[in-house]
């Protein structure tokens, strides 16, 4: 019992190791992921190799292909601009069903995630993108907008694609504050929810998935569906 509970630990381990370079850049989109190359990578078995690519495939950060096996998702415009529809329905839905059914516990933790955002430092040094605990703090304030959904089912899929999110914010070196001013963007999502005004709501949350998306694409990291790296064109901000 105690060995399989050390392989489940090792497991956990290995998928953090492996998200995190995922999130770093690392591992870049369209790397293979062959088993003896991750067992050595990451000093791991076999099994709990499986066990976590398993995982990033749910999480959609990784694909399994037969007779391809397994490589970090890759980019491309399409899937980009699906994925930014499916999240602008999702969760604007979400966002609607918590205004609904949202009490002051929810309006003091979304309070309380914005101040924590709004006081958090966007990046540090000379570096383009933000830092982990502004991401946090970022997540956590979008995830608490929603937080009051009572659909299991579509507050899941809402997270797992603001994940999915997270690779082309990640990848397209996206973090670096340019002309948008996103603050401002959460303060009036903040402002319009505790209102309970759900139509303003709504569109000020479509608004900010959708100009995350342009800016992407506007920054000529995917050409041709491939993903080509760092650029000089203009960046995009988090949404």
């Amino acid at each position: 019992m105690a060995k399989d509970g050390q392989s489940v630990t090792r497991a956990a381990a290995v998928h953090q190791q492996m998200r995190s370079d995922i999130f770093s850049g690392t591992l870049q989109p369209g790397d293979r992921l062959k088993f003896q190359k991750v067992c050595e990578r990451y000093q791991t078995s076999v099994g709990a190799a499986r066990e976590a690519l398993t995982r990033l495939v749910a999480e959609g950060l990784v694909q399994s292909q037969p007779n391809v096996g397994y490589t970090v998702t890759p980019l491309s415009i399409e899937d980009l601009n699906d994925l930014t529809e499916a999240r602008v329905e999702l969760e604007c839905l979400a966002l609607r069903k918590a205004i609904e059914n949202g009490d002051r516990h929810w309006e003091a933790n979304l309070v309380a995630a914005h101040h924590l955002l709004a006081n958090t430092p966007f990046g540090s040094g000379t570096e383009p993108w933000h830092t982990d605990e502004w991401g946090s703090a970022h997540t956590a304030f979008h995830f608490a907008l929603i937080a009051r959904c009572p659909n299991r089912r579509i507050l899941q899929m809402a997270r797992s694609l603001r994940e999915e999110a997270g690779l082309y914010q990640r990848w397209s070196e996206s973090f670096r504050p340019s002309h948008r001013d996103v603050a401002a963007e959460h303060l009036a999502i903040l402002e319009a929810t505790l209102a309970r005004d759900a139509d303003r709501a709504s569109t000020l949350l479509k608004n900010h998935l959708r100009q995350t998306a342009r800016l992407i694409i506007e920054s000529n990291v995917i050409q041709d569906g491939q993903y080509i790296g760092k650029n000089s064109g203009p960046v995009a901000d988090i949404a």
